[in-house]
């Protein structure tokens, strides 16, 4: 295993760390922002309501990315992880919107249902018994391999279909970040590869700017300063949205598991069950905060994972001042559309490396799992479904929407298989080498 730069319990300088908490933002700001901006713009909001949903995203994710990476008695997984809105929501999400209940019952249904990532965290110490190293590396690579469709995406410059989408000066562009990534990864030193991340970032960001690729209207038009609207939609309470949310929460609660087991691969550490009580309990009371502040529901994000596995930057200390740098994102939206205008192949040149630095992860816990027959079935089943659903969503589409919500992401689908395989095939003799 490759030695940290900085463990969890490190403080690096605080102007290194400053520059270190730039580089999760840089990775996590996009996702953050993704949801409130589908959730505003498919039901037609008013832009002034869509950029309170995307403030109040910002500032929640801070303050409860500082209580995961710090603690708060017993909530918290105290380990670096980046909190964000989740799209394993949006579909319940819409579900309502389109309803007579709009936004309120949005926000209504996500304050009820948070309660069953409360509860059910409390159960976490004997969920912790169903991930030994087969389930757990098979959920790391499953993790990674979801990540890969989006990071290409990046890399193409937009999304399939649109008409510069992996043109060659995309792709190009996306090359050159990705090697100075590389570079500094492998032979940098100090700063210089801890910081690689966010270095090829602004390089690749200064030339988007002299070749005239960054559009600054996005920050023309955002405001300088913003307070927190709490309450702004008001509550409300449909049935049948609070059992769609108290299924999405489920399965989220299967999700964050698996990627707080890759942040313990990651930063070497070993996760019990009290890490995944207090990290679950994290995400539950900060979806709850997230209704009241008015905006969507919250999970751990699996792109700082990658950060932390590819510069070896483990500090919880760095990452809680991300939090800190996300509520004065929230706060200062003129910060935040800052960072949104860089272009889409600069961020897949560092995400393509990242997302890929996870899937590796899992290949060498896999490596340290017995090699039977039963151990290859697990990992095969659960990570050929998981991605038959990430790169064939449309798999879903005839099903019932029950169905649709639990299995709608690749991710769940192999982490559901992966503990369900390990629970009932019966042991058998290794290979013979």
């Amino acid at each position: 295993m490759n030695r940290l730069l900085y463990n969890v319990e490190d403080k690096p300088p605080f102007g290194l760390s400053l520059l270190l908490a730039a580089q999760h933002l840089l990775a996590a700001l996009g996702g953050i922002i993704a949801v409130p901006l589908v959730i505003g713009n498919v039901l037609k909001l008013p832009t002034a309501d869509t950029i309170t949903l995307v403030n109040a995203a910002l500032l929640v994710s801070g303050l409860v990315t500082v209580v995961q990476c710090r603690g708060l008695g017993p909530i918290g997984i105290r380990l670096p992880s980046v909190m964000g809105t989740s799209f394993t929501f949006v579909a319940a999400a819409l579900a309502i919107g389109f309803s007579e209940y709009g936004i309120s019952g949005i926000l209504g249904a996500s304050l009820v249902g948070s309660l069953v990532m409360i509860v059910g965290s409390f159960f976490m110490p004997s969920i912790r018994k169903l991930f030994p190293p087969v389930v757990t590396g098979t959920v790391v690579m499953m993790i990674g391999l979801s990540l890969i469709p989006v990071a290409v995406d990046w890399f193409a410059g937009g999304q399939r279909g649109d008409a510069d989408y992996a043109t060659p000066a995309n792709l190009m562009m996306a090359t050159f970040v990705l090697v100075i990534v590389i570079v500094l990864v492998q032979w940098g030193k100090g700063i210089f590869s801890a910081a690689a991340i966010v270095i090829g970032m602004m390089t690749g960001y200064i030339v988007a700017l002299a070749l005239g690729w960054v559009s600054f209207d996005g920050v023309k038009n955002a405001d300088i300063f913003a307070l927190p609207q709490p309450l702004h939609f008001g509550l409300s309470f449909p049935i049948s949205g609070i059992i769609g949310m108290s299924i999405a929460y489920l399965v989220t609660i299967v999700e964050s598991s698996g990627n707080f087991l890759a942040l313990g691969n990651a930063t070497q550490t070993e996760i019990t069950g009290k890490h995944l009580r207090g990290g679950v309990l994290a995400d539950g009371l900060g979806s709850a905060l997230a209704a009241i502040m008015s905006t969507t529901p919250f999970s751990s994000f699996s792109q700082n994972i990658g950060v932390i596995s590819l510069t070896g930057v483990a500090s919880r200390y760095v990452v809680a001042l991300t939090g800190v740098l996300l509520v004065l994102a929230g706060l200062f939206p003129v910060f935040g559309a800052l960072i949104v205008s860089i272009p889409l192949p600069v961020l897949g040149g560092a995400g393509l490396m990242m997302f890929a630095m996870i899937i590796a992860a899992g290949i060498q816990m896999l490596d340290t799992v017995e090699r039977s027959r039963r151990n290859g079935l697990i990992i095969a089943i659960s990570i050929g479904c998981g991605l038959a659903v990430t790169t064939r969503p449309e798999l879903l589409d005839k099903l019932p929407h029950f169905f649709k919500e639990v299995l709608g992401s690749g991710i769940t689908v192999g982490s559901l298989l992966a503990i369900i395989l390990n629970l009932i095939l019966p042991e058998e003799k290794t290979y013979q080498e």
